[in-house]
């Protein structure tokens, strides 16, 4: 069982940025990808970005490449969200995913573990 905890959510002014952080438990923190998400009310959770668990591959969705970057530290049991130039757009529930995947997904779905989630508010 892997359970996950974000942080760094906040409210920021737009083009400002923010780090989310996400902390794993358990000792096989390498041997999973993992994701964030997003989340607005009223629609379904959408993927941002994910890492592999070596860390060497990404993925990120289009309406956040060049803005957003994801990183681990596999010693820490950390994976980051670097969040810059930010949109009211980007204002969201972001959550933390974890999952024993071959290769890295946008779906929900293929993950097993997530995390509470942590609020972003982007003021225009």
């Amino acid at each position: 069982q892997v359970q996950l905890v974000e942080s760094g959510g906040g409210l920021v002014q737009a083009g400002g940025s923010l780090r989310l952080s996400c902390t794993a438990s358990g000792r096989t923190f390498v041997r999973y990808a993992m994701g964030w998400f997003r989340q607005v009310p009223g629609k379904e959770r959408e993927f941002v970005v994910a890492i592999t668990g070596s860390g060497s591959s990404t993925k990120i969705a289009d309406s956040v490449k060049g803005r957003f970057t994801i990183s681990r530290d596999n010693a820490k049991n950390t994976v980051y969200l670097q969040m810059n130039s930010l949109k009211s757009e980007d204002t969201a529930v972001y959550f933390c995913a974890g999952g024993r995947l071959l290769d890295l997904r946008v779906s929900q779905y293929a993950y097993d573990y997530w995390g509470q989630g942590t609020q972003v508010t982007v003021s225009s």
